[in-house]
């Protein structure tokens, strides 16, 4: 499909036609589909547009992904679709491990993704033949390498199931998550939620990582003084001002609008 590029939600209609694209060839699933419009649902909300919370949240990420001994940064369907490139590129810049891991799982399906990853110029991505098993978890999602994120010390976990964040959590890894559901279990048990649409935070936490890699006094100190519960709390602030702002502009009869500036 031809989207023209003055459409209004260019970039929203442009990532559905990818995920469509990727549940034709097998790389995502119908599942993946309905939780992509679930998410859209949230991102109207946030305008969006990445809050100062999530910046604040997405810089805290990218200091411990720096700081970690090992890194890794997990891929599913969705994932592949639409941020592939963005994903490698985040890894090259860390340096990190990708592994592909997934709920609905199939052989078929990992080879598909781990080849999507390769073409964009990822290289050594884990996902065939996993030796372990993340305890706790029943479903798919548990296979995993011993060298990628079961035995990582930094999990970033984009557009994650709650149960196998909790498990990580459990695990004593620092879990980082992208999801823009602040209300979701992933969102409730990761060490640091970050509340944006995957192709924003990960451009973001990409330029946080090469703007704090000559500074490690600086990631240090980031690391230090993020705190979870308050950058959450201040997402949810920002939610509550921002439909305080949508309903006094439908109450004027205004049109409806982006995020205005602060």
């Amino acid at each position: 499909m031809k989207i023209p590029r003055s459409h209004p939600r260019y970039d929203s209609l442009v990532r559905r036609e990818r995920l469509v694209r990727a549940w034709k060839e097998g790389v995502a699933v119908p599942e993946g589909l309905i939780a992509h419009g679930r998410g859209e649902a949230w991102d109207y909300l946030f305008g969006e547009e990445t809050s100062a919370p999530a910046l604040v949240a997405e810089r805290a990420a990218a200091a411990h992904l720096l700081a970690a001994e090992r890194p890794v940064i997990s891929v599913n369907g969705n994932v592949a679709a639409l941020a592939a490139r963005e994903v490698v590129q985040l890894a090259r810049a860390i340096p990190a491990r990708i592994e592909v891991n997934l709920f609905h799982r199939t052989e078929t399906r990992v080879a598909k993704i781990v080849r999507i990853l390769e073409r964009a110029g990822a290289r050594d991505v884990l996902g065939r033949g996993p030796n372990a098993r993340i305890p706790g978890i029943e479903s798919k999602r548990a296979l995993s390498h011993r060298d990628g994120i079961f035995g990582a010390d930094v999990v970033l976990v984009p557009l994650e199931d709650g149960d196998r964040a909790e498990a990580l959590v459990r695990m004593k890894k620092v879990v980082i998550s992208v999801d823009l559901n602040p209300l979701s279990r992933t969102s409730q048990r990761s060490t640091i939620p970050i509340v944006d649409e995957l192709t924003r935070a990960i451009l973001n936490i990409k330029k946080f990582v090469e703007e704090l890699k000559a500074d490690p006094p600086e990631v240090a100190r980031i690391r230090r003084a993020y705190r979870r519960n308050g950058n959450l709390g201040a997402v949810f602030s920002f939610l509550e001002w921002r439909l305080s702002h949508l309903r006094r502009g439908v109450l004027r009869g205004g049109k409806r609008s982006r995020t205005p500036k602060r």
